[in-house]
C-alpha cells in the first residue's frame, strides 16, 4: 500500500488550536467515499494521536479509501488548553469532525476511538451521526459514557479478553445493555494495547467495514 499524503496542521478547537494530522490515500478522488476521525487514548497516561492502535485504525480507514484526521486532545503535544476529563475532549472531537465536514462536505463520517478515545467517540457520535463507529477497548470503567444514546449506525467494539486496563467482562456486560446492539468482537489473549495483535486488529476492522458497506 502506497503511503498516504500527510499534512500537519492546527485545527480550531473550543479551547484553542488542536494539533492534527490529515492523511489522504494516494490517488484519492476529489470526493472520497467517507472521511475518518480517530480519537486517542487517555491524555494523562501517555495517549497521543501517534498511538499505534490509533495509527492502525487510521490505516484501515485509508485502505478503504477514506482520508483520516488524527488529532491531539487539548493539552497534548502542541494542542492548546488543558485536560478536561471528558467533556472538553468531546468538544475537541466535534471540532475535528466539523473540520472534516467543511473539507469534504459530501463525504459521510466514520468515527473511531481507542480506550478513553473510544468513550469520547461514543459521546461525540450522538451529535455527529456517523455512518460507522469503531471503538477499541472503550474505557467505560475510566470515563462515563453518560446518557449518550447508542448510535444507530453499524458499530464495532473490539475487545481483548485479557485486557489489563478495561476488564473485558465489564465491556461485555455493558454492550449487552445497548440497543441497537453493536458488533462485539473478542480477541482471545489480547491485552489492552494489543501487543503482537495489531495486524489482527486491523483485519477485524477491515472485515467489519467491508461487511457494513454490503448491507
Amino acid at each position: 500500500m502506497t503511503p498516504p499524503h500527510a499534512e500537519r496542521l492546527r485545527l480550531s478547537g473550543p479551547a484553542g488550536a488542536l494539533e492534527a494530522l490529515i492523511e489522504t490515500p494516494a490517488g484519492l478522488a476529489t470526493t472520497p467515499a467517507a472521511f475518518g476521525v480517530i480519537c486517542h487514548p487517555h491524555p494523562l497516561h501517555g495517549g497521543t494521536m501517534d498511538n499505534k492502535v490509533v495509527w492502525t485504525l487510521a490505516r484501515a480507514f485509508q485502505e478503504l479509501g477514506a482520508p483520516t484526521i488524527r488529532f491531539n486532545f487539548r493539552g497534548v503535544g502542541a494542542s492548546e488548553g488543558s485536560h478536561d476529563a471528558g467533556p472538553g475532549e468531546v468538544g475537541d472531537a466535534l471540532a475535528a469532525v466539523a473540520y472534516g465536514r467543511e473539507r469534504w462536505p459530501q463525504a459521510p463520517l466514520w468515527l473511531a476511538g481507542f480506550s478513553f478515545g473510544g468513550v469520547v467517540a461514543i459521546r461525540a457520535a450522538a451529535a455527529t451521526q456517523p455512518t460507522r463507529l469503531v471503538t477499541v477497548a472503550p474505557g467505560i470503567t475510566r470515563l462515563e459514557v453518560g446518557d449518550a444514546p447508542p448510535p444507530q449506525c453499524p458499530w464495532l467494539i473490539v475487545q481483548g479478553d485479557a485486557d489489563e486496563v478495561v476488564p473485558a467482562e465489564a465491556v461485555i456486560a455493558w454492550a449487552r445493555t445497548l440497543s441497537p446492539a453493536p458488533q462485539l468482537t473478542l480477541l482471545p489473549g489480547a491485552g489492552h494495547f494489543f501487543h503482537g495483535r495489531i495486524n489482527e486488529l486491523r483485519d477485524t476492522v477491515l472485515e467489519f467495514m467491508r461487511a457494513a458497506a454490503d448491507r
